[in-house]
């Protein structure tokens, strides 16, 4: 059963979320052979202050 984790800052729309899952389970299900049904998918959204680019938070970098 293939189970692919998915980082990604935090503020994406619902929508484009859900096509990201769409999307990959079905390039997962083709590459492996694998069902559709056994494909998961889990998208783990971080804070910008949580995430580090050359030794800065992503929300220093972008002065957010």
């Amino acid at each position: 059963m293939p189970f692919i984790q998915i980082n990604i800052l935090e503020g994406r729309e619902a929508e484009k979320k859900e096509r990201l899952i769409h999307e990959v389970t079905g390039v997962v299900s083709d590459v492996l052979d694998a069902p559709k049904e056994n494909v998961r998918v889990q998208i783990n959204e971080m804070a910008p202050e949580h995430w580090g680019i050359a030794g800065e938070s992503v929300k220093k970098r972008k002065n957010l």
